[in-house]
């Protein structure tokens, strides 16, 4: 590795912004920084009106989401929602992670969207970055969201690649007593090494099952998403993940395979040729094979899982883990029946 690489990053470049015309620099007044390995993380405030999005996607199993923050300081580097960072004039590169915007009237409007509601309506945090990213420690975003959500009794799903969720564990369990939430831990893969740099900021995979078996230990249903798949890395770790998985508690599984639109291409390129240079062809390759001959997907029903024989064989491993260890276990359906118009409730 040579001695320029950043350390704790995972995109090692910046990216033009396709929309540089739009490119935003905020003053001092509205941003708030703190160095982190020698690149400096900006927090930019953002007084959203609106918090709860509409999702249209038939690949995704939810209606909903909520996102407290847009970029992710745990620089995942093949993360699919760094792209959308250049819509608020950053690139998707090194600013996707080190240019965190905040949203932190979140909870208020997350209030606002449910009193206007005659029933629940189910929501996921997060689906465009992690709600419990590092800054999340300080900040408390997430979990006034998760007190807004035990208020109205709404139902919760969450995804996070962070063990700083267990510091959440009294809401979460006063939820599950309704089933209100099912928790996804992201686990990519079980090689430390390959974690340091792929997600430098993100828990252990061995910090993650500890967290997977706290939850369940406590009622909480909770899963693992191992994801994405990235053939040639980490494809034939999925039956020991699963494995894994299944013994700290979990009652279900899921996957995608990687795909790289946009600057994904160059900015996952870049990292694999610093940190893989021999496996750069291969996997490179593979990943094509799972796109019809592109390492971009936008078409709904493949972009997810893929096609052809790579994606064939990752299904068929997937599966086959999946029925060995997770065959007898279910999932629970949250509850819509205990919703509160107006949180006529109190908390604990």
């Amino acid at each position: 590795m040579d001695e320029t690489y950043l350390n704790g990053r995972g995109s090692q470049i910046a990216i033009k912004n396709k929309f540089e015309r739009n490119h935003v620099v905020f003053d001092d007044h509205y941003t708030h920084e703190q160095k982190q390995d020698g690149v400096k993380t900006q927090l930019i405030y953002d007084h959203s009106k609106k918090i709860v999005n509409k999702v249209n996607s038939p690949d995704l199993g939810f209606n909903y989401s909520v996102n407290p923050y847009q970029g992710c300081e745990h620089g995942c580097i093949y993360c699919y929602a760094r792209n959308s960072h250049q819509y608020w004039g950053f690139d998707s590169g090194l600013d996707f992670e080190s240019k965190i915007v905040v949203k932190e009237n979140a909870a208020l409007l997350l209030e606002e969207f449910l009193l206007k509601k005659k029933e629940a309506v189910p929501i996921a945090l997060s689906g465009n970055t992690d709600c419990y990213q590092p800054i999340e420690r300080k900040l408390k975003i997430t979990r006034q969201l998760l007190e807004v959500f035990a208020k109205y009794r709404n139902p919760v799903s969450i995804i996070t690649k962070n063990s700083l969720i267990l510091r959440d564990l009294d809401i979460l369990k006063d939820l599950a007593k309704d089933n209100l939430v099912h928790v996804s831990l992201s686990i990519t893969t079980l090689d430390e090494q390959l974690r340091r740099v792929m997600e430098p900021r993100t828990s252990s995979a061995a910090k993650k099952f500890d967290t997977m078996n706290s939850l369940a230990k406590h009622g909480i249903s909770v899963g693992v998403m191992t994801a994405p798949i990235i053939p040639g890395l980490n494809h034939h770790e999925i039956p020991q993940l699963l494995k894994r998985a299944s013994e700290s508690g979990a009652n279900t599984a899921a996957y995608t395979v990687v795909r790289l639109n946009g600057d994904l291409e160059n900015i996952f390129g870049d990292w694999l040729n610093r940190n893989f240079p021999m496996r750069y062809e291969k996997v490179m390759n593979q990943i094509k094979e799972l796109h019809n001959g592109k390492v971009s997907d936008s078409e709904w029903g493949r972009r997810m899982k893929g096609d052809g024989e790579y994606a064939l064989t990752i299904r068929k491993l997937f599966y086959a883990s999946f029925k060995r260890y997770f065959g007898d276990k279910k999932r629970i359906q949250l509850n819509r029946e205990v919703f509160r118009k107006g949180g006529n409730y109190q908390l604990f």
